[in-house]
């Protein structure tokens, strides 16, 4: 045997092996601090990030949430956007609508921010609650698109989704509208809408809005609840049940954000009803001709997607384990075309993350903390293409060049053996 070269091996094996461990520590710095609810995220063709501050409600009137706990949600204009350039941080557009529960979390306000390719800028408007109810808060512009004029600190209403659930209610459930997320496909505005549980298209110029994908209700066996007497940390969500859950629960799909990827289908990202099962979520797929498809699974409470200029999709969980638990630490998630996986952040500060997006130098940016006024951040991913897999070139190199029968020998299982 061959003892030169088991060391030398050896010793590329765990040369090899601490590269990839060192590789791994992927981390994020902060570029901005101290945010009210932030949400989306996308950047102008100045280059610069801009964001949006769904804010913290206000004084006014209020109306319901959702579920008839936690409160109330109150009105107010408190929701912003901002703009980050050259490490400063400023308003460009004040004054939007918002309504919270009286401890500024809940909010409904600016959700998310996209540019068409001339550069022009559209708003999608959150609301979470009944469109019923929003006539009570005045004439108001939460569950719509707008358009904002940066430069007068105006915006003008393109599209009323919620108003189209109150009217069309496309999935058959409760009416109810709270817009997520969209993305700008030419002429169109393609939008989720989390309350109302379906895909939505409607031209720039605010005509021809209609339904291209409904959601409907998914069948959850041996559902987890909260233990009997667990304290809600989710304001919002369904109260801690008293009675043991049924073997088959049927929970809201809740899509969160969509994003056209390279084959021209919209790719939709779920955040899952309560009791937000872990692994439950899912992305979809909704083709050129409407056919809806799941294109993976095995995620937990999905809040974004991002398609790279490589390819890749990029996933970014809200929480890795169902919310009522209190644990809020997130993840960011890469999948390769062939549909390989590959965790890049998780936990470590990353905390109820709601958007990603991505720089033209590839950098990506995420709204951290995003469900907690006053301590929301925008944070910078650094070392984000070095996280390998263990399945990664390394491993291919080993199985061509020596084969086999040579990895069956006790030397190649002291390497392979090792965790990265």
């Amino acid at each position: 045997m061959d003892y030169k070269l088991i060391i030398t091996l050896f010793t590329f094996c765990v040369a090899a092996f601490s590269g990839m461990k060192a590789a791994e520590a992927a981390s994020f710095s902060v570029v901005a601090d101290g945010l009210n609810n932030a949400r989306g995220l996308s950047f102008g063709l100045d280059g610069a990030l801009y964001v949006t501050e769904a804010g913290t409600g206000g004084n006014g009137a209020c109306i319901p949430s959702v579920t008839g706990q936690g409160g109330s949600l109150c009105y107010g204009t408190s929701s912003t956007v901002l703009k980050i350039e050259n490490g400063v941080t400023s308003p460009v557009l004040t004054g939007l609508p918002s309504i919270a529960l009286a401890d500024g979390t809940g909010a409904g306000g600016a959700r998310d921010i996209q540019f068409d390719t001339t550069g022009k800028p559209y708003i999608l408007m959150g609301y979470g609650a009944n469109p019923t109810f929003r006539n009570n808060l005045g004439n108001i512009d939460l569950g719509k698109i707008i358009a904002p004029d940066f430069q007068t600190n105006s915006w003008t209403s393109i599209a009323d989704l919620a108003n189209y659930e109150l009217v069309n209610n496309p999935d058959g459930g409760d009416i109810n509208s709270n817009p997520l997320g969209f993305f700008i496909d030419g002429n169109n505005l393609i939008a989720v809408d989390a309350g109302a549980n379906n895909l939505l298209s409607v031209q720039t110029n605010g005509t021809n809005l209609q339904t291209l994908s409904v959601f409907p209700q998914e069948i959850l066996t041996n559902p987890v609840f909260p233990p009997s007497g667990t304290p809600s940390t989710e304001p919002g969500q369904v109260p801690t049940p008293t009675a043991p859950p049924p073997p088959q629960l049927p929970i809201q799909v809740v899509p969160s954000s969509v994003v056209r990827g390279p084959d021209g289908a919209y790719y939709v990202s779920q955040f899952t009803g309560f009791p937000f099962p872990e692994g439950g979520a899912k992305i979809y797929r909704v083709g050129t001709d409407g056919e809806t498809t799941i294109y993976a699974d095995g995620f937990t409470q999905l809040t974004d997607l991002e398609f790279d200029s490589a390819g890749n999709l990029y996933a970014l969980q809200y929480a890795n384990q169902s919310a009522w638990k209190g644990n809020f630490d997130g993840s960011l998630i890469k999948i390769a075309a062939d549909g390989t996986r590959t965790t890049i952040l998780s936990g470590n500060g990353l905390e109820s993350p709601n958007a990603l997006a991505i720089a033209p130098n590839g950098e990506i940016y995420i709204t951290n903390r995003s469900d907690r006024p006053g301590l929301g951040q925008i944070i910078r991913v650094e070392n984000s293409q070095a996280v390998p897999e263990p399945n990664s070139a390394f491993s291919v190199f080993l199985l061509g060049a020596f084969g086999v029968a040579w990895l069956r020998k006790s030397t190649s299982r002291v390497c392979l053996n090792q965790k990265p």
